[in-house]
């Protein structure tokens, strides 16, 4: 919820216009409102009244949230729509033409930015200033090096993006692919070229020639690719990464020939959910809408280690053979016993061909392992990258078939022994 700063009411507050007006701005900012719900918002706030202003906010949280991923639209939009007006002119001023030299005192928080053009959709921003006398001057910019859209949002912050911003990287992330090298096999397959005998097949040749032996049949390694195995935290802190890298992982699991014998999905907030059947769908909206309504715990709280025991003890012989690789998406932050997360990191370690953990708190330079639950997990993975972008996830993807590859462990280990 946002913080509790103070609701003044006007005397003569329009109610009816200035709940459809928040509506709308809800609305424009993703959230799926109706007419009715209007009505029933109105009636809700004639009925409870205004004179506690956490009474007034639930009042309507009540009417137009329905799924935990719109809590924090809702309270972004409601608290620049009640309670903070110069708020909601600073945002305005930094979605203004960068040509008037504005700067962005500070990045803005989740959904701010989402909130702020819900609410200012339709708003005539005003041009640059230009001075009449010298109107016969020409600007001239040179755009030949200007950085594309794409490019720019491949290195944004995904909880910085605003709706139009999400939709478009969701496009990306669906063109966004994760190869992974095959792994040689015991068995073999019939190869002149091979470097092994092939005892049986060389033998029935010489049978069909009476005996003698003519060529000697080889065989080269069977190729074969490892399932890939997802543990994905949903919890509060979590889900807007967990959310679009999902989306991208719905893209790896349709992708036919991407190199994976299989994909198997788990989320984990505070408690373990199969998710694996539900991204198998081709339509990736029915897929995520069916992952959250399996997944009850979106932006719940944090049970990293009861949920890695689950897994563990649960799932962990069914789908860790024929060497899975697993990637762990988490920022590490539990409150629970870090002796016991320690253990069950090291034991889903040793189950698995490579454990890479992605954590988005790696996108900020001066990151240190001092929570208690990253130092537990650190000395267990044998990769811990960011998370954070599309460009983080187009580095996985460049890094995930190399065995040597430590992304930030050896420097953060280096300051944990040091």
């Amino acid at each position: 919820m946002a913080e509790q700063l103070p609701l003044d009411i006007p005397d003569d507050p329009k109610l009816v216009q200035n709940i459809t007006h928040f509506a709308r701005a809800l609305r424009k900012a993703g959230l799926p409102i109706g007419t009715g719900r209007v009505v029933d918002a109105i009636r809700a706030v004639q009925a409870a009244g205004f004179t506690e202003k956490q009474d007034f906010y639930w009042t309507l949280h009540a009417c137009f949230v329905n799924r935990p991923e719109h809590r924090t639209v809702f309270a972004q939009v409601f608290r620049l729509y009640w309670r903070d007006p110069r708020y909601l002119e600073h945002m305005m001023s930094l979605m203004l033409p960068a040509i008037r030299g504005v700067q962005e005192e500070r990045k803005a928080d989740a959904a701010e930015k989402r909130a702020a053009e819900a609410l200012l959709d339709g708003v005539e921003r005003d041009p640059p200033d230009v001075d009449e006398d010298e109107g016969e001057t020409e600007l001239e910019i040179d755009a030949s090096k200007t950085a594309s859209t794409e490019e720019l949002l491949r290195s944004l912050d995904f909880e910085q993006m605003s709706t139009a911003e999400i939709v478009q990287a969701k496009r990306m992330l669906a063109r966004l692919a994760l190869p992974v090298k095959p792994i040689e096999s015991r068995r073999g397959q019939a190869s002149h070229l091979g470097h092994r005998i092939d005892r049986a097949r060389t033998l029935r040749a010489a049978i069909r020639q009476g005996g003698e032996l003519r060529d000697i049949a080889r065989l080269k390694p069977k190729p074969r690719w490892p399932n890939l195995v997802v543990l994905c935290d949903i919890s509060g802190s979590m889900s807007q990464y967990s959310r679009l890298i999902l989306h991208f992982l719905h893209s790896v699991s349709n992708t036919k020939g991407a190199g994976w014998a299989k994909v198997h999905a788990f989320t984990f907030g505070t408690r373990l959910t199969n998710i694996t059947r539900h991204l198998q769908q081709r339509d990736v909206d029915a897929a995520l809408a069916a992952a959250g309504a399996e997944a009850q715990d979106w932006e719940g709280g944090t049970r990293i280690g009861e949920c890695l025991h689950s897994f563990n003890r649960d799932w962990s012989r069914r789908v860790m053979g024929q060497g899975a690789v697993v990637l762990l998406i988490s920022d590490g932050l539990d409150r629970g016993d870090p002796d016991a997360l320690g253990r069950e990191v090291e034991r889903l370690h040793l189950s698995s061909r490579r454990l890479i953990w992605l954590n988005p708190l790696l996108r900020w330079d001066g990151f240190m392992p001092k929570a208690q639950g990253v130092v537990a997990m650190l000395p267990h993975v044998d990769s811990f990258r960011a998370g954070h972008s599309i460009a983080s996830l187009e580095d996985l993807a460049a890094a995930i078939s190399k065995p040597d590859d430590m992304g930030e462990k050896a420097r953060l280990m280096t300051a944990l022994s040091g």
